[in-house]
């Protein structure tokens, strides 16, 4: 724990200038395009947090939110801490959401509205702070803006430097509230997903865990293979749709515990067609990515799966990831009408099938990395 009397102002060669007009200029103009173009909550915070850090040369910036609902205040962005909740009304950032007026401490331990806790957690020691309100698209209060410590000779924040953060926070707001709605309107979508995806497998007496697995299999496969965060985090939420199709197949077939004959297993593979009908013309992404796995998921790499017969690179990578995901979590899985695997028995059909059944690359990955998908199936029990 840092010692009360510690000031930041001891180390000289930690000062810097304040910026002049003509960088505060250059510096709105190059952050600007960006954060227009921004359409991710995290990475929009992010910039924002950036800019207002060198905008009034503090040493570090936050964004607050305020959850109504729970009546806390938390951060999505904050640098050099990790995530921190604190009660709505506790601090500067609670003072500051209760009034809606920005404000200004350059004493932080002398100031009754300073809440402490927060160093106490992070070891870090607060002298100076602003607050200012940040704003919807409707005009309600929905979080805060902070910098901490001034990192200039004189350490203490002025006015112009609200004055140069309510510019960034104008500028962002209504950008930092279409992401805020669009994240809702994904967490909402997810939700839907998830359920319709348990109720589908319900039919087939599978568990909603069956559908977590894939998912977390399915996400961790994409990030291993090279793909983006954001594109693992797509495939996590829309590959439990995969089996969706499921719901149009009659019972006599779905739940039949002996093998099905020909006959019967050429109905069952109509779920994916069925599966990409029900989800091919939605708008949404996440809806979009799941009607590429609900139709593709069951393709093989040479050729011989369904329902198109697609052949190596004619297979989109969601199909040719979710059919490894599907295919390891169902072996590895007690089913009505088998026993589940031992995880070496997997790893030899992996192994055989390896530019057969699965993309030769992706199954090498999966094959390289096979403790980690174990533990995920591990984690999620049925």
């Amino acid at each position: 724990m840092l010692d009360h009397d510690l000031d930041i102002d001891l180390d000289a060669s930690l000062c810097r200038q304040e910026l002049s007009s003509d960088e505060k200029l250059k510096l709105l103009f190059e952050y600007a395009g960006s954060i227009a173009d921004e359409k991710r909550l995290d990475n929009l915070l992010q910039l924002m947090a950036d800019l207002g850090r060198q905008l009034v040369v503090a040493d570090r910036c936050t964004i607050w939110i305020y959850d109504r609902d729970k009546d806390e205040l938390w951060t999505k962005v904050a640098h050099g801490v990790q995530e921190i909740r604190i009660p709505g009304g506790t601090g500067v950032v609670g003072h500051v959401i209760k009034t809606e007026k920005e404000y200004i401490t350059n004493d932080a331990y002398q100031d009754p509205n300073f809440n402490r806790d927060v160093d106490k957690r992070t070891g870090y020691r607060t002298k100076a702070l602003l607050a200012l309100p940040l704003y919807d698209n409707e005009g309600r209060i929905f979080g805060a803006y902070q910098a901490v410590n001034k990192m200039t000779e004189a350490h203490e924040f002025s006015q112009v430097d609200i004055e140069n953060l309510k510019m960034v926070a104008s500028y962002s707001e209504k950008s930092l509230a279409n992401a805020m709605l669009n994240e809702e309107i994904e967490k909402t979508q997810k939700e839907i997903i998830f359920l319709m995806a348990e109720i589908g497998e319900s039919r087939s007496k599978e568990t909603g865990n069956h559908v977590k697995r894939v998912a977390e299999i399915s996400a961790l496969l994409a990030k291993l293979y090279g793909m983006s965060d954001d594109e693992a985090d797509l495939i996590r939420m829309a590959s439990p749709m995969h089996d969706i199709g499921k719901v149009a197949i009659p019972d006599a077939i779905l739940k039949k515990p002996a093998k099905l004959t020909d006959e019967e297993f050429d109905h069952m593979k109509e779920h994916t067609s069925i599966g990409h009908r029900l989800l091919k013309n939605s708008e949404r992404r996440i809806i979009r990515t799941s009607a590429i796995i609900a139709n593709q998921h069951h393709e093989k790499w040479n050729g011989k799966g369904y329902p198109a017969g697609l052949k190596g690179e004619e297979i989109h990578p969601y199909g040719r990831i979710s059919a490894i995901a599907d295919v390891f979590d169902a072996l590895a899985s007690a089913r009505v009408y088998k026993p589940a695997w031992d995880y070496q028995r997997i790893r030899n059909l992996f192994r055989d099938e390896k530019g057969q059944h699965f993309d030769p690359k992706m199954a090498q990955i999966f094959l390289d990395n096979f403790d980690k998908f174990v533990d995920i199936v591990e984690n999620y029990k049925d």
